[in-house]
């Protein structure tokens, strides 16, 4: 479906031409990071709509969807940003369940949601198959930390000040703006812009 050229979807178009010219064969998974304040979520939809819009075989997740049960959080210590920032999302699930199956091949099964936060409980799997060439979104904060390094084809980070203590240790000790593919200002959604590093 044609979408209305405004010019936040123009800017979205260029970045899929960016990224098919680059990544356009085979399974290829893009990042999009950010907190929750800097619209990341929102911007990784409208990505996937402008893929599609493509004809692109595209699929979403987020990491929201791979946390930890509160159980298995608590297991770490009582609540702290520390906590949260190592110790919330379960990367090993994340994985086992999507990561390593969307990447395998064409009849491998792989779900895009593990756990909701929310309920505190499993979400009854959704199994699903893509094409030889598919891409896969996946949005979530500390999505560019180290250990998830090499995972992405390509990464997004929305950037914005840190909004709390663990966002803050995320920015520290992993320097998500120095790794990704592209940094997006999305501080007027409207007219979401490149950055570079040497002109922040």
């Amino acid at each position: 479906m044609k979408l209305v050229a405004t010019p936040r979807i123009e800017f979205l178009r260029s970045l899929t031409t960016e990224i098919l010219h680059n990544y356009g064969r085979g399974r290829q998974i893009v990042a999009v990071g950010g907190n929750e304040a800097s619209g990341r979520t929102a911007f990784a939809d409208d990505l996937a709509a402008v893929f599609d819009e493509r004809e692109h075989p595209v699929f979403r997740a987020s990491l929201r969807y791979f946390q930890r049960s509160r159980a298995a959080q608590d297991a770490f210590g009582p609540p702290s940003p520390e906590r949260h920032y190592r110790h919330a999302y379960d990367y090993q699930t994340l994985r086992r369940a999507l990561i390593d199956p969307f990447r395998m091949g064409v009849a491998t099964g792989f779900v895009t949601a593990q756990w909701d936060p929310d309920r505190d409980t499993w979400i009854e799997p959704t199994w699903l198959t893509a094409p030889v060439d598919a891409v896969l979104i996946i949005d979530g904060e500390f999505i560019n930390r180290r250990e998830l390094h090499g995972l992405w084809a390509y990464s997004i980070r929305i950037d914005s000040e840190p909004e709390n203590e663990a966002d803050r240790l995320y920015l520290e000790e992993a320097n998500p703006r120095g790794v990704v593919s592209a940094l997006i200002d999305n501080s007027d959604p409207l007219l979401p812009r490149r950055l570079f590093l040497d002109s922040c």
